[in-house]
Protein backbone atom coordinates (compact mmCIF):
# COMPACT_ATOMS: atom_id res chain seq x y z
CA UNK A 1 0.00 0.00 0.00
CA UNK A 2 1.41 3.38 -1.03
CA UNK A 3 0.49 6.81 0.29
CA UNK A 4 1.28 10.50 0.01
CA UNK A 5 1.10 12.52 3.22
CA UNK A 6 0.63 16.30 3.08
CA UNK A 7 -0.44 18.88 5.67
CA UNK A 8 -0.77 22.62 6.29
CA UNK A 9 -1.46 23.54 2.68
CA UNK A 10 -3.26 26.74 3.79
CA UNK A 11 -5.21 27.35 0.59
CA UNK A 12 -6.34 30.97 0.47
CA UNK A 13 -3.26 32.36 2.20
CA UNK A 14 -0.99 35.00 0.66
CA UNK A 15 2.38 34.84 2.45
CA UNK A 16 4.75 37.82 2.62
CA UNK A 17 1.95 40.40 2.61
CA UNK A 18 3.12 43.82 1.43
CA UNK A 19 5.91 42.51 -0.79
CA UNK A 20 5.69 42.55 -4.60
CA UNK A 21 5.67 38.75 -4.87
CA UNK A 22 2.92 38.15 -2.27
CA UNK A 23 0.12 37.56 -4.79
CA UNK A 24 2.14 35.00 -6.73
CA UNK A 25 2.89 33.23 -3.46
CA UNK A 26 -0.83 32.73 -2.91
CA UNK A 27 -1.24 31.30 -6.40
CA UNK A 28 1.82 29.07 -5.90
CA UNK A 29 0.10 27.43 -2.91
CA UNK A 30 -2.87 26.51 -5.07
CA UNK A 31 -0.63 25.36 -7.91
CA UNK A 32 1.46 23.13 -5.64
CA UNK A 33 -1.75 21.56 -4.35
CA UNK A 34 -2.88 20.92 -7.92
CA UNK A 35 0.53 19.45 -8.73
CA UNK A 36 0.32 17.03 -5.79
CA UNK A 37 -3.10 15.89 -7.02
CA UNK A 38 -1.71 15.26 -10.49
CA UNK A 39 1.24 13.39 -9.00
CA UNK A 40 -1.04 11.11 -6.97
CA UNK A 41 -3.07 10.42 -10.11
CA UNK A 42 -0.04 9.61 -12.28
CA UNK A 43 1.42 7.27 -9.69
CA UNK A 44 -1.98 5.74 -8.84
CA UNK A 45 -1.20 6.27 -5.17
CA UNK A 46 -3.52 4.30 -2.88
CA UNK A 47 -4.04 7.08 -0.32
CA UNK A 48 -3.66 10.85 -0.16
CA UNK A 49 -3.55 11.73 3.54
CA UNK A 50 -4.20 15.37 4.52
CA UNK A 51 -3.34 15.99 8.18
CA UNK A 52 -5.23 19.24 8.78
CA UNK A 53 -5.23 22.91 7.72
CA UNK A 54 -5.98 22.30 4.08
CA UNK A 55 -7.36 25.85 4.17
CA UNK A 56 -6.00 28.98 5.81
CA UNK A 57 -9.39 29.71 7.40
CA UNK A 58 -13.02 28.62 7.09
CA UNK A 59 -13.37 27.42 3.49
CA UNK A 60 -15.89 29.05 1.19
CA UNK A 61 -18.38 26.78 -0.56
CA UNK A 62 -16.84 27.53 -3.95
CA UNK A 63 -13.41 26.57 -2.58
CA UNK A 64 -14.73 23.24 -1.33
CA UNK A 65 -16.27 22.57 -4.74
CA UNK A 66 -12.96 23.38 -6.46
CA UNK A 67 -11.02 21.07 -4.17
CA UNK A 68 -13.61 18.33 -4.50
CA UNK A 69 -13.36 18.41 -8.30
CA UNK A 70 -9.60 18.01 -8.00
CA UNK A 71 -10.05 15.01 -5.70
CA UNK A 72 -12.59 13.50 -8.11
CA UNK A 73 -10.00 13.68 -10.90
CA UNK A 74 -7.98 10.91 -9.19
CA UNK A 75 -10.69 8.26 -8.54
CA UNK A 76 -8.18 5.46 -7.91
CA UNK A 77 -6.71 7.34 -4.94
CA UNK A 78 -8.60 7.43 -1.64
CA UNK A 79 -8.39 10.89 -0.08
CA UNK A 80 -8.72 11.07 3.72
CA UNK A 81 -8.57 14.44 5.47
CA UNK A 82 -9.15 16.10 8.82
CA UNK A 83 -9.66 19.75 9.77
CA UNK A 84 -6.94 21.52 11.75
CA UNK A 85 -6.88 24.55 14.01
CA UNK A 86 -7.07 27.03 11.08
CA UNK A 87 -9.95 25.43 9.17
CA UNK A 88 -11.65 23.91 12.22
CA UNK A 89 -15.25 22.70 11.90
CA UNK A 90 -17.34 25.45 13.47
CA UNK A 91 -21.11 25.21 13.72
CA UNK A 92 -21.84 27.02 10.43
CA UNK A 93 -18.87 25.51 8.54
CA UNK A 94 -19.46 24.46 4.94
CA UNK A 95 -17.57 21.28 5.84
CA UNK A 96 -20.75 20.11 7.57
CA UNK A 97 -22.97 18.29 5.15
CA UNK A 98 -20.73 18.79 2.15
CA UNK A 99 -21.20 16.12 -0.53
CA UNK A 100 -17.70 14.83 -1.22
CA UNK A 101 -16.72 12.73 -4.23
CA UNK A 102 -16.91 8.94 -3.85
CA UNK A 103 -13.15 8.63 -3.27
CA UNK A 104 -13.05 11.24 -0.48
CA UNK A 105 -13.56 10.71 3.26
CA UNK A 106 -13.44 13.52 5.79
CA UNK A 107 -13.13 12.45 9.42
CA UNK A 108 -15.38 15.26 10.63
CA UNK A 109 -15.95 14.26 14.24
CA UNK A 110 -14.08 16.05 17.07
CA UNK A 111 -13.65 12.62 18.65
CA UNK A 112 -11.48 9.90 17.11
CA UNK A 113 -13.17 7.85 14.41
CA UNK A 114 -12.12 5.34 11.77
CA UNK A 115 -12.82 4.62 8.13
CA UNK A 116 -12.09 1.17 6.70
CA UNK A 117 -11.20 0.68 3.04
CA UNK A 118 -11.42 -3.10 2.46
CA UNK A 119 -10.11 -2.99 -1.12
CA UNK A 120 -6.91 -1.40 0.22
CA UNK A 121 -6.87 -3.57 3.38
CA UNK A 122 -6.43 -0.34 5.30
CA UNK A 123 -8.10 1.54 8.16
CA UNK A 124 -7.48 5.27 8.69
CA UNK A 125 -8.11 6.95 12.05
CA UNK A 126 -8.29 10.58 13.14
CA UNK A 127 -10.43 13.48 14.32
CA UNK A 128 -11.04 17.09 13.29
CA UNK A 129 -10.73 20.28 15.28
CA UNK A 130 -14.03 21.86 16.36
CA UNK A 131 -12.31 24.94 17.83
CA UNK A 132 -9.04 26.83 17.43
CA UNK A 133 -7.33 25.25 20.40
CA UNK A 134 -7.56 21.79 21.94
CA UNK A 135 -5.62 21.56 25.18
CA UNK A 136 -5.92 17.80 25.65
CA UNK A 137 -4.71 14.93 23.47
CA UNK A 138 -7.94 13.51 22.11
CA UNK A 139 -5.99 10.75 20.38
CA UNK A 140 -4.63 9.40 23.64
CA UNK A 141 -5.76 5.80 24.02
CA UNK A 142 -6.68 5.29 20.35
CA UNK A 143 -5.54 1.86 19.19
CA UNK A 144 -5.78 -0.05 15.89
CA UNK A 145 -8.72 -2.43 15.81
CA UNK A 146 -10.73 -4.46 13.34
CA UNK A 147 -9.71 -6.82 10.56
CA UNK A 148 -7.79 -4.47 8.30
CA UNK A 149 -4.16 -5.35 7.59
CA UNK A 150 -2.78 -1.78 7.73
CA UNK A 151 -3.63 1.01 10.17
CA UNK A 152 -2.87 4.71 9.65
CA UNK A 153 -3.50 7.66 11.99
CA UNK A 154 -4.00 11.34 11.07
CA UNK A 155 -2.97 13.75 13.84
CA UNK A 156 -2.86 17.55 13.92
CA UNK A 157 -1.07 19.34 16.75
CA UNK A 158 1.73 18.44 19.09
CA UNK A 159 2.31 21.70 20.99
CA UNK A 160 0.94 22.86 24.35
CA UNK A 161 -2.25 24.44 22.96
CA UNK A 162 -2.97 22.08 20.09
CA UNK A 163 -3.46 18.48 21.16
CA UNK A 164 -0.21 18.03 23.11
CA UNK A 165 1.10 14.53 22.67
CA UNK A 166 4.08 12.37 23.46
CA UNK A 167 5.48 10.99 20.17
CA UNK A 168 7.00 7.93 21.84
CA UNK A 169 3.75 7.02 23.53
CA UNK A 170 1.75 7.51 20.34
CA UNK A 171 4.20 5.39 18.36
CA UNK A 172 3.67 2.54 20.81
CA UNK A 173 -0.06 2.46 20.03
CA UNK A 174 0.55 0.07 17.13
CA UNK A 175 -0.21 2.12 14.02
CA UNK A 176 1.79 1.39 10.89
CA UNK A 177 2.19 5.12 10.31
CA UNK A 178 1.13 8.37 12.04
CA UNK A 179 0.74 11.29 9.61
CA UNK A 180 1.18 14.57 11.52
CA UNK A 181 0.27 18.16 10.72
CA UNK A 182 0.45 21.62 12.38
CA UNK A 183 4.23 22.09 12.54
CA UNK A 184 5.27 23.69 9.24
CA UNK A 185 8.84 22.42 9.26
CA UNK A 186 9.05 18.85 7.94
CA UNK A 187 10.49 16.41 10.43
CA UNK A 188 10.70 12.72 11.24
CA UNK A 189 9.56 12.13 14.84
CA UNK A 190 9.96 8.35 14.84
CA UNK A 191 11.84 6.83 11.87
CA UNK A 192 9.43 5.14 9.42
CA UNK A 193 6.64 5.48 11.99
CA UNK A 194 5.65 9.11 12.70
CA UNK A 195 6.42 12.34 10.84
CA UNK A 196 5.41 15.92 10.14
CA UNK A 197 5.07 16.52 6.42
CA UNK A 198 5.48 20.26 7.05
CA UNK A 199 3.75 22.92 5.00
CA UNK A 200 3.49 22.07 1.31
CA UNK A 201 4.76 25.61 0.61
CA UNK A 202 6.53 27.64 3.34
CA UNK A 203 4.24 30.33 4.74
CA UNK A 204 6.65 32.74 6.44
CA UNK A 205 10.33 33.62 6.62
CA UNK A 206 11.01 31.53 9.73
CA UNK A 207 10.39 28.34 7.73
CA UNK A 208 13.79 27.93 6.13
CA UNK A 209 14.84 25.14 3.81
CA UNK A 210 12.96 22.70 1.54
CA UNK A 211 9.24 21.97 1.92
CA UNK A 212 7.18 19.23 0.33
CA UNK A 213 5.47 15.96 1.23
CA UNK A 214 6.05 12.50 2.69
CA UNK A 215 5.98 9.50 0.40
CA UNK A 216 5.39 6.15 2.10
CA UNK A 217 4.95 2.44 1.54
CA UNK A 218 3.46 -0.11 3.94
CA UNK A 219 3.73 -3.84 3.25
CA UNK A 220 4.65 -7.13 4.92
CA UNK A 221 8.19 -5.81 5.41
CA UNK A 222 7.02 -2.80 7.42
CA UNK A 223 6.76 0.95 6.74
CA UNK A 224 9.20 3.06 4.75
CA UNK A 225 8.86 6.81 4.39
CA UNK A 226 10.79 9.52 2.55
CA UNK A 227 10.53 13.29 2.56
CA UNK A 228 10.28 14.70 -0.97
CA UNK A 229 11.04 18.42 -1.65
CA UNK A 230 8.22 19.84 -3.73
CA UNK A 231 7.70 23.55 -2.97
CA UNK A 232 8.19 26.27 -5.57
CA UNK A 233 9.47 28.76 -3.00
CA UNK A 234 12.14 28.48 -0.33
CA UNK A 235 13.39 30.89 2.32
CA UNK A 236 17.15 31.07 2.69
CA UNK A 237 19.66 32.97 4.83
CA UNK A 238 22.34 34.93 3.00
CA UNK A 239 25.30 36.45 4.88
CA UNK A 240 27.36 39.08 3.07
CA UNK A 241 30.69 40.19 4.46
CA UNK A 242 31.24 43.94 4.19
CA UNK A 243 34.57 45.73 4.02
CA UNK A 244 35.19 49.41 4.66
CA UNK A 245 35.77 50.16 0.97
CA UNK A 246 32.35 48.80 -0.05
CA UNK A 247 29.83 51.44 -1.14
CA UNK A 248 26.04 51.16 -1.17
CA UNK A 249 26.06 50.68 -4.95
CA UNK A 250 28.76 48.00 -4.77
CA UNK A 251 26.81 46.20 -2.05
CA UNK A 252 23.64 46.24 -4.15
CA UNK A 253 25.58 44.87 -7.14
CA UNK A 254 27.05 42.10 -5.01
CA UNK A 255 23.61 41.23 -3.63
CA UNK A 256 22.04 41.06 -7.11
CA UNK A 257 24.81 38.71 -8.24
CA UNK A 258 24.15 36.43 -5.27
CA UNK A 259 20.41 36.45 -5.97
CA UNK A 260 21.03 35.54 -9.63
CA UNK A 261 23.16 32.56 -8.59
CA UNK A 262 20.24 31.20 -6.56
CA UNK A 263 17.74 31.21 -9.41
CA UNK A 264 17.56 27.78 -11.02
CA UNK A 265 14.18 28.07 -12.74
CA UNK A 266 12.52 25.56 -10.42
CA UNK A 267 12.82 26.94 -6.89
CA UNK A 268 12.42 30.65 -6.19
CA UNK A 269 14.49 31.75 -3.23
CA UNK A 270 13.32 34.40 -0.78
CA UNK A 271 16.29 35.83 1.07
CA UNK A 272 16.83 36.87 4.68
CA UNK A 273 19.90 39.06 4.35
CA UNK A 274 22.47 39.63 7.07
CA UNK A 275 25.38 42.05 6.72
CA UNK A 276 28.52 41.50 8.77
CA UNK A 277 31.98 43.03 8.87
CA UNK A 278 33.20 46.63 9.02
CA UNK A 279 31.84 49.46 6.90
CA UNK A 280 33.29 52.91 6.33
CA UNK A 281 32.80 54.98 9.48
CA UNK A 282 30.79 57.67 7.68
CA UNK A 283 28.53 55.19 5.82
CA UNK A 284 25.14 53.79 6.72
CA UNK A 285 23.61 51.28 4.30
CA UNK A 286 20.05 51.79 3.09
CA UNK A 287 18.01 48.67 3.94
CA UNK A 288 15.15 49.79 1.68
CA UNK A 289 17.42 49.86 -1.38
CA UNK A 290 18.63 46.36 -0.51
CA UNK A 291 15.04 45.13 -0.16
CA UNK A 292 14.37 46.49 -3.66
CA UNK A 293 17.14 44.37 -5.20
CA UNK A 294 14.92 41.29 -5.52
CA UNK A 295 13.10 38.79 -3.32
CA UNK A 296 14.70 40.03 -0.11
CA UNK A 297 12.29 39.87 2.81
CA UNK A 298 14.48 41.24 5.62
CA UNK A 299 17.80 42.96 6.16
CA UNK A 300 19.77 42.61 9.37
CA UNK A 301 22.75 44.94 9.55
CA UNK A 302 25.42 43.80 12.01
CA UNK A 303 28.23 45.78 10.45
CA UNK A 304 30.31 48.11 12.59
CA UNK A 305 32.00 51.35 11.63
CA UNK A 306 35.72 50.98 10.85
CA UNK A 307 37.08 53.84 12.94
CA UNK A 308 40.73 54.91 12.77
CA UNK A 309 41.70 54.05 16.34
CA UNK A 310 45.02 55.92 16.18
CA UNK A 311 43.27 59.12 15.11
CA UNK A 312 40.68 58.75 17.87
CA UNK A 313 43.46 58.21 20.40
CA UNK A 314 45.14 61.44 19.31
CA UNK A 315 41.82 63.26 19.50
CA UNK A 316 40.90 62.12 23.01
CA UNK A 317 44.37 61.81 24.52
CA UNK A 318 44.97 60.39 27.98
CA UNK A 319 41.37 59.77 28.97
CA UNK A 320 39.17 56.83 29.64
CA UNK A 321 38.28 56.64 25.96
CA UNK A 322 42.00 56.28 25.18
CA UNK A 323 42.19 53.27 27.47
CA UNK A 324 39.12 51.82 25.82
CA UNK A 325 40.62 52.28 22.37
CA UNK A 326 43.85 50.64 23.46
CA UNK A 327 41.87 47.70 24.74
CA UNK A 328 39.99 47.45 21.43
CA UNK A 329 43.18 47.59 19.41
CA UNK A 330 44.59 44.68 21.40
CA UNK A 331 41.43 42.69 20.75
CA UNK A 332 41.73 43.35 17.02
CA UNK A 333 45.29 42.09 17.02
CA UNK A 334 44.26 38.88 18.81
CA UNK A 335 41.49 38.09 16.37
CA UNK A 336 41.09 39.44 12.84
CA UNK A 337 37.97 37.44 12.42
CA UNK A 338 36.08 38.92 15.35
CA UNK A 339 36.96 42.56 15.60
CA UNK A 340 34.68 44.47 17.91
CA UNK A 341 34.09 48.00 19.15
CA UNK A 342 32.28 46.92 22.26
CA UNK A 343 33.77 47.99 25.58
CA UNK A 344 33.98 45.92 28.72
CA UNK A 345 31.11 46.15 31.16
CA UNK A 346 33.32 47.78 33.75
CA UNK A 347 34.51 50.50 31.37
CA UNK A 348 31.01 50.97 30.06
CA UNK A 349 29.55 51.49 33.51
CA UNK A 350 31.91 54.39 34.18
CA UNK A 351 32.01 55.86 30.69
CA UNK A 352 30.32 59.13 29.86
CA UNK A 353 27.56 59.53 27.30
CA UNK A 354 29.80 60.79 24.49
CA UNK A 355 32.37 58.09 25.17
CA UNK A 356 29.71 55.41 25.02
CA UNK A 357 28.46 56.64 21.69
CA UNK A 358 31.92 56.67 20.13
CA UNK A 359 32.93 53.32 21.63
CA UNK A 360 29.73 51.72 20.42
CA UNK A 361 29.91 53.18 16.95
CA UNK A 362 27.05 55.62 17.33
CA UNK A 363 27.73 59.31 16.76
CA UNK A 364 25.50 62.12 17.90
CA UNK A 365 24.85 63.14 14.32
CA UNK A 366 23.60 59.62 13.51
CA UNK A 367 20.86 60.09 16.03
CA UNK A 368 20.03 63.54 14.66
CA UNK A 369 20.14 62.90 10.93
CA UNK A 370 19.54 59.15 10.57
CA UNK A 371 16.14 57.73 9.79
CA UNK A 372 14.58 57.10 13.23
CA UNK A 373 13.02 53.87 11.96
CA UNK A 374 16.52 52.50 11.45
CA UNK A 375 17.30 53.08 15.10
CA UNK A 376 14.01 52.01 16.56
CA UNK A 377 15.30 48.51 17.30
CA UNK A 378 18.92 49.56 17.87
CA UNK A 379 20.98 48.12 20.65
CA UNK A 380 22.62 51.26 22.07
CA UNK A 381 26.01 49.65 22.74
CA UNK A 382 26.43 48.12 19.30
CA UNK A 383 24.56 50.21 16.76
CA UNK A 384 22.98 47.04 15.40
CA UNK A 385 19.52 47.45 13.95
CA UNK A 386 17.11 45.21 12.10
CA UNK A 387 14.98 46.26 9.15
CA UNK A 388 12.38 43.64 8.38
CA UNK A 389 8.84 43.23 7.11
CA UNK A 390 7.50 45.34 9.96
CA UNK A 391 9.56 48.33 8.81
CA UNK A 392 9.85 47.65 5.08
CA UNK A 393 9.04 50.44 2.70
CA UNK A 394 8.66 53.05 5.41
CA UNK A 395 5.83 51.30 7.29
Amino acid sequence: MRFIHIADVHLGMQPDAGFPWSEERGEAIWESFRRIIRLAGREKTDFLLIAGDLFQCQPLLRELKEVNDLFASIPETIVVLIAGNHDYVKRESFYRGFDWADNVVMLLSPEPECVEVPEKKTAVYGCSYDKKEILENRLDGVRPEGKMKYHLLLAHGGDARHMPWNPGRMAQAGFDYIACGHIHKPGILIPDKMAYAGALEPTDETQLGPHGYIRGTVDEHGTRIQFVPFARYEYEDLVLNVTEDLTQYALETKLKQELALREDGKIRKIIRLKLVGHRAAELEFSPKRLLDCGRVISVEDETRPAYDLEQLKKTYGASLISAILKHLKQRRMRSHRRRSTMVSRRCWRHAGTAEKKIAGGIKDENRKTGNPQFWKNAEPHTGIFRWDSAHQRGK
